[in-house]
C-alpha cells in the first residue's frame, strides 16, 4: 500500500484550492500579456503579420510539447512539483525577454513559457477535476475557468506599461510569479493522482476518450483557436484599421470580462439543465457575435459590446467541455481526457495566430473573426447529432 497522500475533496482545504486558482490566474496573466505586448513590439519593428503570428504560435508549440508528456511527468513527480516547476520556468523566461529582444530568441522564450504554463494548467485543472463531486463539477470548474479568464483578461493591461520602458511589464509579471511560487512551494501538499490500474495503454485510453466523448473535447480546440487569435491578431488588426495601442489595450479585456461575468452562471446552468444544451446555445450565439465583429470597423463601443458578448458566451468552453467529458467518461480515463483537452487547446492556439496572420497578409483582416464565427456555429449544430453513451 502506497503511503503517498491521497487526493480527496474532503482531505484538501480551501486554501489549497485557492492556491491552485492563484497559480492559474498567473498562467492566464502570462499568456494574456505576452501575446498582445510582443505582437505590438514586433509590429513596431516592421515584422510581417504572418511572421508575427507564427512567432506568437511558439508559446502554444511549447504547450503542445508539454501536453505530450504531462500525464507521465505528473505521475512521476506529483502535482506540487509540476506546478512549482512550471511557475519557475515562466519566471526565468519573463526576466530574459527584455534582455534578448531578437525575434529568434523570443521564439525560444515563448516555447519555454508555453511549457511552463501548460504544466501549471494541466496539474491545476486535473487536481480540481478529481477533487470535485459530479453535482458541483460545473460550478467548481467554472471557478477554475474564471481564474484563468481573469488573468488572461488583465494581461493586455501590460500594454499600458510599455510607456515606462519595454522591460517594465516583464519585470512586474515576473515578481507576481515569484510570489505565487513561494505560496505553492510552502503551502501546497505533495499529492499525486491515483495510479491507473486499468491495464490499458495510453494510446488506447486516448482512443476511448475520443470514442465516448468526442463532442466534449472539441470545445478546447475552439477555445484555444479563439483565445490565441484574439490576443495575437486583434492588436495588429486594430492598429491597421486605426485604433491606438491604448484603445487596443482597453478593448481586449472585454472578451475576458464577458467570460468572467457568464462563467459562473453558465457553470451552474450546466449543472442544472445539462452541459450539452449550454454548449450548443453558447456556441451558436458566440459564433454570431464573432462573425459580426468585422462589420463594426473602427467603432469602439460596438466592437467593445461584440467582444464582450462573444467572450461571455464562449469563454466557458474549455471548462464546460471538460465537465461534459467528466460526466461521460469513467474516472480512470479523466487524466487521459485532460491530456486530450490540453492537446486540443494547444493545437487550436498554434494554428489560430498563423491563420489570422495569413488572412491579414492577403488583405482580409476581418476574415479571422468570420472564420471563428463559422467554426463556433458549426460546433453548435454538430451537437444536435451527439448522443453521449453511459459510463462503462
Amino acid at each position: 500500500m502506497s503511503d503517498r497522500p491521497k487526493l480527496s475533496i474532503r482531505s484538501n482545504s480551501k486554501m489549497n484550492f485557492m492556491i491552485l486558482i492563484t497559480a492559474t490566474i498567473a498562467a492566464g496573466l502570462s499568456q494574456g500579456m505576452l501575446l498582445p505586448v510582443l505582437s505590438i513590439l514586433l509590429e513596431q519593428k516592421g515584422v510581417s503579420s504572418s511572421l508575427n503570428g507564427l512567432n506568437a504560435a511558439a508559446l502554444y508549440i511549447g504547450s503542445f510539447g508539454m501536453t505530450l508528456i504531462a500525464e507521465r511527468v505528473l505521475g512521476a513527480i506529483g502535482f506540487k512539483k509540476l506546478i512549482a516547476g512550471g511557475i519557475s520556468l515562466v519566471l526565468v523566461s519573463l526576466l530574459l525577454f527584455p534582455f534578448f529582444p531578437g525575434i529568434k530568441i523570443w521564439f525560444v522564450l515563448r516555447l519555454l513559457v508555453g511549457v511552463g504554463d501548460a504544466a501549471i494548467n494541466y496539474a491545476a485543472q486535473l487536481w480540481v477535476l478529481l477533487m470535485t463531486p459530479a453535482e458541483h463539477r460545473g460550478r467548481n470548474l467554472s471557478l477554475y475557468g474564471m481564474s484563468y479568464g481573469l488573468g488572461f483578461s488583465l494581461g493586455p493591461l501590460g500594454i499600458s506599461l510599455l510607456r515606462f520602458g519595454q522591460a517594465t511589464a516583464f519585470i512586474v509579471l515576473a515578481f507576481l510569479f515569484l510570489l505565487v511560487l513561494i505560496l505553492a512551494v510552502t503551502l501546497l501538499p505533495d499529492s499525486r493522482p491515483d495510479k491507473v490500474e486499468s491495464g490499458e495503454s495510453q494510446v488506447r485510453r486516448f482512443g476511448r476518450c475520443y470514442s465516448l466523448a468526442w463532442f466534449a473535447l472539441i470545445p478546447a480546440l475552439l477555445y484555444g483557436f479563439m483565445e490565441a487569435s484574439l490576443n495575437s491578431n486583434f492588436p495588429v488588426y486594430g492598429l491597421r484599421i486605426g485604433y491606438s495601442t491604448d484603445q487596443i489595450a482597453a478593448l481586449l479585456p472585454f472578451a475576458g470580462i464577458g467570460g468572467l461575468l457568464l462563467q459562473f452562471p453558465l457553470g451552474l446552468w450546466s449543472d442544472r439543465f445539462g452541459r450539452k444544451k449550454v454548449l450548443i446555445l453558447t456556441g451558436i450565439g458566440g459564433g454570431i457575435a464573432f462573425a459580426l465583429l468585422p462589420l463594426a470597423g473602427d467603432h469602439f463601443k460596438v466592437t467593445m459590446v461584440l467582444l464582450m458578448i462573444a467572450g461571455g458566451l464562449v469563454g466557458s468552453f474549455f471548462s464546460l467541455g471538460l465537465s461534459l467529458a467528466a460526466d461521460i467518461l469513467p474516472r480512470h480515463l479523466l487524466p487521459a481526457a485532460n491530456v486530450v483537452a490540453s492537446f486540443h487547446f494547444s493545437i487550436g492556439s498554434i494554428i489560430g495566430p498563423g491563420i489570422g496572420g495569413l488572412l491579414m497578409q492577403v488583405g482580409w483582416g476581418g476574415g479571422i473573426f468570420g472564420l471563428m464565427g463559422a467554426l463556433y456555429i458549426a460546433f453548435g449544430l454538430l451537437g444536435l447529432f451527439f448522443s453521449p453513451r453511459q459510463k462503462i
